[in-house]
């Protein structure tokens, strides 16, 4: 029990005190608490009085109570209707009080508000909303008088002349309307159950003849609007006679009302009323309607992407009641439409009929299953998330059972398996309603679990049909969600032991075999983490349909599978070891079935194609299945299968193949080798001309590839083989079959012998054509090993380089001039070598270097036992290669490169290796390609002016060395500067992640930054911005231009994000930062022409077009605003940049519409924060002010103006030289411009009022009576801003100056006129309602101004403000006599305007005294004649 309780109950017993002082002093309590908790205070006094019937007073009490009521009601309603004007807050508030209230005692509220609802009279705006709001929250006690109050109502509709009263009618009428349909559809709790809908059609069509009529025709949205839903909600009541006439003009007219309002939710409410009025009437006009109808709800349906809102679900089902066929058909036509929305829509529309018209759409389930095919090829996720929906709600009504439903379910699973949506490096979704791969894949995954779970009639259709969709690769994606629902349906029906959980796989001819179905889960479950983490649920599954798979398995994978899953839980190393797979098969016991097993898992390889490793483990599991098959004949198919089929090429399927047949020599040892021998001689072979197929062209190395993967298999068959059987195998079977092939992969020791045999064959090849070009074609197929990731194949493949490069050199005897032509490409494959991590592989290629070299002196010239000092330096440096000093090693191997003079035809092919070297798998080599590239660049690199685009364009592709390439860029820039700027500005917008790497490694270089830096300003400074459009013959330029512009832009950007350019940005700040302004000025609201791919030789792709005529103004102005920004933070202005992040400035200078704003902003901060830069910055920008583009001198102006606004331009010695360029500016062509000079001007005041005082602001007075009068000048503003500015000057003006500029008869004319002028725009404003009361005075008295301008300005401001002081006698009387071209009798007028002013402002009267009082002092006569008149009257 609260306090309040206890309280209360102590006073109620004290009230019978036999004190009277003490039964007031009580009475005068409970009415305290009463106020603060007036329900709980009246509920408790109401009990006591029941509970203590006989108690002295009660009736006092109860009197008590009930006049405390009825104060509180006639209070609440005087406070309402105290102002005739509505005051929102304080009249809602009273209205609440009697809305509650009226909960409880209807009655007496309805008698104080009927008191003011009288015949004839307009009531209050919120009696109205009263009366609404009571029948909404008392509809029992309020529908009893209702009839009433719609007679006295009817009449007051001809009344309402203001919008306001005409929507508060309205919205009465739609709450008693609803009230009256709740009151007669509880007729059975109803007070008075005689109530018929009759009792209310004539006045409720009567009152909706106005409404339809009259009122909805408003321009007012809101109140067209509100009329539409009183229309709706009194189509119930109105007679079936009159609502079938009305109905063809109705529905029309609220279907036009989508068109002219973007709220639609009202005018589909109102729509859904009318139709279920008509539909319960059994109209037949509908019938017609019915086009039109479905027309305009379609159109509704696929304006958004949300659900169908209440309204147009309600719309559609009456459609669908009344006209089911004709519905659906239009809905299924309008899926044919491949435009996206009305797909997406139909499609909405579409979900909504099968889940809420069940039995109507019963005999259309096939047609609906034959339409939807169509969705379900669009390639949009929008609207295939749509189709996933319609899905869901065909399955829980049948639709998946019949024929064609398994497309639907196969269209879900094809989207489990959608791959992750891919964006590039800092892209991200343009359109913010995107459905992503993702969100798409994952409402898949929930829609196919609950299909499982919650859908039961689809148990069946899915088992066994789901376990199709295990095998296919493409749905390797979507095996985790498949191998859950099939977990969940196998172990309910294992569990309930219904008879179709055994499958019976040969009348299910579609689905894998029990072979294929463990193949595919016992690989999935080795690599559990892929996929999704796909291996656990692929476990699970193994484990349920073990019975499936072989009823031998069921009891070791009950004991295993369990264990390996908890094994995954802990995130565990991949299970890839094959030992569950050996132990399965033990278990299994069944050769045939295991026999099986291998062909069907060698058929099986392909699907792994593209999932090396996962092949690679296949092709084990195929040779442990292999050990425990007994059929020779079957062994040896499928060994020569796996060789046949492998794709020899890659070194991850290599090993796989050799493991795989390594594991079957465990068991069938000889039939594994005799298997080898015969592929060893096999014609895949003997296709080669030799050995290693010296003379083929570099990507014909299969059959190199093939005698790997043999020599591999050996190697595994002697790991794997038994002891006793491999030995005495070794030599009579391995060694001589491998005898006839070398490969450089394995250990030299097992085959030293066959080694030299291949070098003595390539000695013999070589001698055969002993020039470059037969060099070249040994190499060729030695040189992809010297990079190999091996150490032992790069150290084979350069010691076999190094034997043929001295056999070269000691049979070479040079008869002619022939040119050594491959000696760059040579170098730049061996010289990165010389660090490679193998220090014997570092040995043979200082070999190699030391004797291609002498090659070159022989081709030079020199004799066979020529001796070269520098050459012969790599002997010594050969001997300290197990501890190199890399840095020495660089500089001995780019010396040698550069002093022996390699041919300037040569350094092409060179760095071209270089650079490819620079991804080579070892640090070390591709470190020692960059030193060398750039030691070669900064040497040799003076004669390469052609080739700087070339080298630039290699470069690109070798990004994964940004450092590297950067350097190199540097270095060419330090060359050919103006080469390698052309080159790296011609790449296309917007600039990819290489463009801009390398432009930030060109800001590395101070010196060189400054370089660029000037060179790109003073393009950016003499081009033209744009060409007008109109200049036809230019409009190739205007591409060029614009892109060129925007592409050095973006560069200057990009340099200044390297923070090693700082010296450069501080030294060039105020002609960056002044260029960049200009640039920015020029860049907002670019738009270019669409014609523009017409300009004959100038067509640019689509894509290109794409881009600059629908991101163009955007990207252009970020860019600028971009570089603008990292401007200001790279010179340490961080303080600048604060303020203008705060302020939104960066987005509002993109923003051709408050452009203007974000200058301003920038130039404030830069005023408070950056003062010492502005005098350069300044002289950079004046000249620009002279520009003939009008954006550019807007922009420029803009900052001059907010300048002046700061006493730091005075500090700095700038006012005389900004105020004179403002001064210029007055005259400028365009508005904007001297609207801002003005402003500019006005600002002075503010930034240095001194300069006002002192030099008596003649000028600028001049200034703002010019802007003042300024006739070109279409929104005003220029008038404002003279004004404006003129306010600011006048404080610091003395009384001679100000008396001057006060007697100005044209100044004072133009202000007049402009207050005129400005009445327009403040109608309905109460602000500027208060002003016009504040200057009526002034206006009136000037009427008699000696100066007969000013009095006809007074006379057209006065009639022209006239409707904005709110009296109507006023409005006309202004309206009549105040005439410019007529004469006016002063006295009367006043006389009979004090009568209206006295008569409609009573408030206001002493406010107009004080004001005609100051008018005593005026320095005119009449105005003070005139003001003592006023006084009188």
């Amino acid at each position: 029990m609260s306090s309040t309780h206890i309280v209360t109950l102590a006073l109620l017993d004290s009230a019978n005190d036999k004190d009277p002082v003490v039964r007031e002093q009580v009475r005068k309590s409970i009415l305290t608490l009463g106020k603060q908790q007036p329900n709980k205070v009246l509920s408790m006094c109401q009990d006591y009085l029941v509970k203590h019937p006989k108690v002295r007073h009660h009736h006092y009490y109860c009197h008590l109570l009930y006049l405390k009521i009825k104060s509180i009601i006639s209070l609440a309603s005087d406070e309402m209707t105290r102002s005739k004007d509505v005051v929102p807050d304080w009249q809602q508030a009273a209205s609440n009080i009697l809305v509650a209230v009226g909960n409880k005692y209807i009655n007496d509220i309805m008698e104080e508000i009927l008191s003011k609802f009288q015949p004839g009279i307009l009531p209050h705006f919120f009696v109205v909303q009263t009366l609404a709001s009571l029948s909404e929250s008392n509809v029992y006690g309020m529908v009893p008088f209702l009839n009433a109050i719609l007679g006295t109502m009817l009449p007051m509709l001809g009344m309402a002349k203001q919008d306001n009263m005409k929507w508060v009618f309205s919205s009465a009428l739609s709450h008693f309307s609803e009230s009256i349909l709740e009151y007669l559809a509880n007729l059975d709790k109803a007070p008075d159950p005689t109530v018929r809908k009759d009792t209310f059609s004539s006045e409720i069509y009567a009152a909706y003849d106005i409404l339809y009529c009259s009122w909805l025709q408003s321009r007012e949205s809101k109140l067209r609007l509100t009329v539409a839903e009183a229309v709706g909600s009194m189509s119930h009541l109105i007679a079936h006679d009159k609502l079938e006439e009305q109905l063809p003009k109705l529905i029309p007219t609220i279907l036009s009302l989508y068109k002219k309002n973007t709220e639609h939710y009202v005018i589909s409410k109102s729509l859904c009323q009318v139709l279920d009025a008509s539909v319960n009437m059994g109209s037949r006009v509908l019938e017609t309607q019915i086009d039109s109808l479905l027309t305009t709800l379609n159109q509704q349906v696929r304006q958004s992407d949300r659900p169908l809102m209440a309204p147009v679900q309600c719309n559609v089902e009456g459609a669908t009641n009344t006209f089911p066929d004709r519905l659906v058909m239009f809905v299924l036509q309008k899926l044919e439409n491949s435009n996206e929305r009305i797909r997406m829509g139909s499609l909405a529309v579409l979900r909504h009929l099968i889940n809420s018209s069940t039995s109507i759409m019963e005999s259309k389930k096939l047609l609906i299953l034959a339409s939807i095919r169509q969705p379900l090829a669009d390639h949009s996720n929008k609207v295939k998330k749509r189709v996933v929906q319609v899905i869901s709600a065909m399955a829980h009504h049948g639709y998946l059972e019949l024929e064609g439903g398994d497309l639907l379910v196969k269209f879900i699973i094809q989207h489990c398996a959608l791959p992750d949506t891919y964006y590039r490096p800092g892209q991200r979704p343009s359109d913010p309603e995107e459905v992503t791969n993702e969100a798409l894949r994952s409402m898949c995954d929930n829609t196919l679990h609950l299909f499982t779970t919650t859908v039961g009639r689809l148990t069946d259709v899915l088992w066994p049909m789901l376990l199709y969709y295990l095998t296919p690769g493409q749905y390797s994606n979507a095996t985790a969600p498949l191998c859950k629902s099939l977990t969940l349906l196998g172990t309910k029906k294992r569990a309930s032991q219904e008879p179709n959980f055994n499958i019976d796989f040969n009348e299910h001819v579609n689905l894998p075999s029990p072979h294929i179905l463990m193949v595919r889960l016992l690989v999935n479950g080795s690599f559990p983490f892929r996929s999704r983490g796909h291996g656990a649920p692929s476990l699970s599954l193994l484990n349920v349909i073990s019975p499936n798979i072989h009823p031998n398995a069921e009891t070791l994978w009950e004991k295993e599978i369990p264990a390996l899953l908890s094994y995954l839980e802990g995130k565990g190393p991949q299970l890839n070891d094959p030992g569950f797979l050996a132990k399965s098969l033990v278990a299994i016991a069944d050769d045939k079935w295991s026999c099986q097993l291998a062909l069907e898992a060698t058929r099986y390889l392909s699907t792994y194609n593209q999932s090396l490793e996962e092949k690679s483990f296949l092709y084990r599991c195929i040779g442990v299945t292999l050990q425990q098959c007994s059929n020779k004949e079957v062994v040896q198919k499928q060994l020569q299968e796996m060789l046949i089929s492998a794709r020899h090429n890659d070194a991850i399927e290599r090993a796989g193949v050799a493991m795989g047949i390594g594991l079957c020599a465990s068991s069938h040892l000889d039939a594994t080798l005799a298997k080898l021998d015969d592929f060893g001689k096999s014609d895949a072979f003997k296709k080669a001309s030799g050995i290693f197929s010296l003379l083929k062209d570099k990507n014909d190395l299969d059959v190199e590839k093939m005698k790997s993967t043999l020599i591999l298999c050996y190697g595994y068959v002697a790991l794997h083989a038994p002891e006793d059987q491999i030995l005495s195998r070794i030599d009579s079977d391995i060694l001589r079959s491998i005898s006839n092939f070398c490969l450089l992969l394995f250990p030299q020791a097992l085959y030293k012998d066959t080694f030299n045999a291949l070098q003595e064959l390539l000695r013999n090849i070589l001698a055969r054509d002993l020039n470059p070009d037969g060099l070249q074609s040994v190499f060729k197929h030695i040189e992809e090993w010297l990079s190999s990731g091996q150490g032992h194949e790069r150290e084979r493949a350069m010691n076999t380089t190094a034997h043929i490069l001295e056999f070269y050199f000691n049979n070479l005897h040079v008869k002619n001039m022939v040119t050594f032509h491959n000696l760059g490409s040579l170098l730049g494959r061996l010289a990165p070598r010389c660090t490679d991590p193998n220090p014997l592989v570092r040995r043979a290629a200082i070999d190699c270097i030391y004797t291609l070299l002498y090659i070159q002196l022989r081709y030079e010239g020199f004799s066979l036992d020529y001796k070269d000092d520098s050459v012969e330096r790599l002997i010594t440096l050969r001997e300290s290669m197990d501890n190199p000093d890399h840095s020495v090693l660089y500089k001995t191997c780019s010396e040698l490169i550069i002093s022996k003079r390699l041919p300037q035809q040569q350094l092409n092919t060179l760095i071209f290796m270089l650079i490819e070297g620079l991804v080579d798998s070892q640090s070390n080599c591709s470190r020692a390609s960059s030193v060398l590239l750039n030691t070669l660049l900064k040497n040799r690199g003076a004669g390469l002016q052609d080739l700087v685009g070339s080298h630039t364009h290699w470069l690109s592709h070798s990004l994964q060395v940004k450092v590297s390439v950067a350097q190199s860029i540097l270095i060419l820039a330090t060359q050919h500067l103006q080469t390698v700027i052309n080159t790296l500005i011609s790449y296309p917008l917007p600039f990819d992640s290489w463009s801009c790497e390398m432009w930030i490694a060109l800001g590395a270089d101070s010196k060189l930054a400054s370089q660029i830096m000037e060179m790109l300003m003073e393009k950016l400074n003499i081009m033209v911005p744009y060409v007008d459009k109109k200049e036809s013959m230019m409009r190739g330029a205007i591409i060029f231009y614009a892109i060129l512009l925007c592409q050095m832009t973006c560069a200057l950007k990009e340099m200044m994000l390297n923070g090693q350019s700082q010296e450069a940005v501080v030294s060039l700040f105020p002609q960056l930062f002044s260029s960049l302004l200009v640039r920015l000025g020029s860049s907002v609201g670019v738009t270019l022409p669409k014609d523009i791919n017409s300009s004959g030789t100038n067509r640019k792709s689509p894509t290109k077009l794409a881009f600059l005529q629908e991101k163009c103004s955007y990207f252009y102005s970020r860019v600028a605003v971009e570089a603008l920004r990292i401007l200001l933070a790279r010179a340490q202005l961080d303080h600048v940049v604060k303020p203008l992040d705060q302020e939104g400035a960066w987005d509002k200078m993109k923003d051709p519409q408050q452009h203007i704003t974000g200058v301003t902003l920038l130039a404030r901060a830069m005023a408070k924060h950056a003062g010492p830069r502005l005098p350069a910055i300044v002289e950079c920008l004046c000249p620009c002010l002279n520009n003939i583009y009008e954006c550019q001198r807007v922009t420029i102006t803009a900052f001059f103006s907010e300048l002046l606004n700061h006493h730091v331009v005075t500090e700095l010695m700038m006012m005389d030289v900004l105020m004179n360029n403002m001064m210029e500016r007055i005259s400028d062509p365009s508005c904007t411009v001297r609207m801002l000079a003005v402003r500019g001007l006005g600002n002075i005041a503010v930034g240095s009022p001194e300069k006002v005082h002192m030099e008596g602001g003649g000028e600028l007075l001049a200034a703002m009576s010019s802007g003042m009068e300024e006739k070109d000048d279409p929104g005003k503003r220029i008038t404002l801003e003279a004004m404006s500015g003129l306010s600011k000057v006048l404080l610091y003006l003395d009384k001679k100056n100000v008396q001057l500029l006060v007697e100005n008869d044209e100044i004072r004319c133009a202000s007049i006129m402009l207050l005129g002028n400005l009445s327009k725009f403040g109608s309905g404003e109460p602000v500027f309602k208060d002003q016009i009361h504040n200057v009526l005075v002034s206006l009136l008295l000037h009427l008699s101004d000696p100066n007969l301008q000013v009095v006809k300005a007074c006379k057209y401001a006065m009639r022209v403000c006239a409707p904005v002081v709110g009296s109507e006698l006023i409005t006309t009387m202004f309206q009549n006599h105040l005439h410019e071209d007529k004469s006016l009798h002063y006295g009367e007028f006043i006389n009979d305007l004090t009568k209206y002013i006295i008569q409609d402002f009573p408030g206001m009267l002493n406010f107009y005294h004080i004001t005609v009082i100051q008018f005593f002092k005026s320095n005119w006569a009449e105005v003070r004649a005139g003001a003592a008149m006023f006084i009188g009257r």
